[in-house]
């Protein structure tokens, strides 16, 4: 009972906050959770974001607080050869939920190139480090896991993670310039199979 009430209080202060406080709504954002890693997340138009369907080559999805639209990041294996794409190890595209019912959309040449596309440096071994565009200083490394088959790791909490999402919590700013509240990647740890969560301003 009290910890519904803590959280009805929580809700209406955040609802409540003067559209300037950026640090307060993040940081009422941050205390509303269902458990200690899901966030309950709406969109600014007030819809829930979707679950996404099961993808076998999916390595990670990204969204961001804008609209439910998901970008969704795919291991690029060459039909041909069954061998993985290494000029483009990753296809990049679009989930359209805002407009539709989770459409596929690629991106448009400036998305791709400037703000959500990648790019893939060999590493040796099977291994890629791979870089957003939109944020280049984090690397992710692209290498097959235990099971054989390929996965994102990126280091969160010091230890390295298999990543699952990326949310992106933005409030006002420009297009080419957007006011980044904060960055929240989930992942699982390899070892234990726990659940890791890291939040961080860029």
């Amino acid at each position: 009972m009290k910890r519904t009430l803590l959280r009805l209080l929580l809700a209406f202060i955040c609802f409540n906050a003067a559209p300037g406080l950026n640090a307060a709504k993040a940081a009422c954002y941050q205390d509303t959770t269902v458990s200690d890693t899901t966030p309950v997340r709406t969109a600014k138009d007030g819809r829930a974001y979707p679950v996404l369907p099961a993808n076998p080559d999916r390595l990670f999805y990204l969204q961001r607080s804008t609209n439910i639209n998901a970008l969704s990041y795919d291991i690029n294996i060459d039909k041909s050869t069954g061998k993985l794409n290494e000029d483009l190890p990753i296809h990049v595209y679009w989930l359209r939920y805002a407009e539709g019912h989770g459409e596929p959309s690629e991106l448009t040449y400036v998305q791709r190139k400037f703000a959500y596309g990648i790019t893939s440096k060999p590493l040796g071994n099977n291994q890629y480090e791979i870089r957003i565009l939109s944020y280049k200083k984090f690397p992710l490394t692209l290498m097959k896991a235990a099971d054989g088959k390929y996965h994102i790791f990126a280091v969160l909490s010091k230890k390295q993670i298999q990543l699952q999402n990326i949310f992106i919590q933005i409030e006002g700013g420009a297009i080419w310039s957007p006011n980044v509240i904060f960055v929240e990647m989930k992942g699982t740890d390899p070892v234990t199979g726990k659940e890791v969560t890291e939040r961080f301003k860029p």
